[in-house]
């Protein structure tokens, strides 16, 4: 593999658009629940505030504080030391999907 397409395949992870949205969230890993924030969301993961950041590959689930909690699969991709943590995200329920569709939407017509 060349370094072509190793940079391709970096430019491929961030094909979907970036909008700024901070809200408070629940990171529950093992036993323990870490209070965090948001710093940006896209369809496929979110930027995660948080001084002590999980590694990368680490997994865990987190609800988002919204009217209607949202609860989240995420798995860290990336790590901003003393920053935070770049995460992509999975949703199991059907309107868990359809509530994080709302929230992007909403958020591209706002133009945030």
């Amino acid at each position: 593999m060349g370094s072509g397409d190793q940079t391709s395949r970096r430019l491929e992870r961030r094909w979907a658009p970036r909008y700024t949205f901070r809200a408070d969230l629940e990171i529950e890993w093992g036993s323990a629940v870490l209070r965090a924030s948001t710093r940006d969301i896209s369809s496929n993961g979110m930027f995660i505030e948080a001084i002590d950041p999980l590694w990368i590959g680490a997994g865990f689930t987190a609800r988002l504080n919204l009217d209607r909690p949202l609860k989240m699969d995420c798995s860290v991709k990336r790590i901003e030391p003393g920053r935070g943590m770049g995460v992509s995200v999975a949703l199991s329920e059907s309107e868990s999907q359809k509530l994080y569709q709302d929230l992007l939407s909403s958020l591209s017509h706002t133009g945030t």
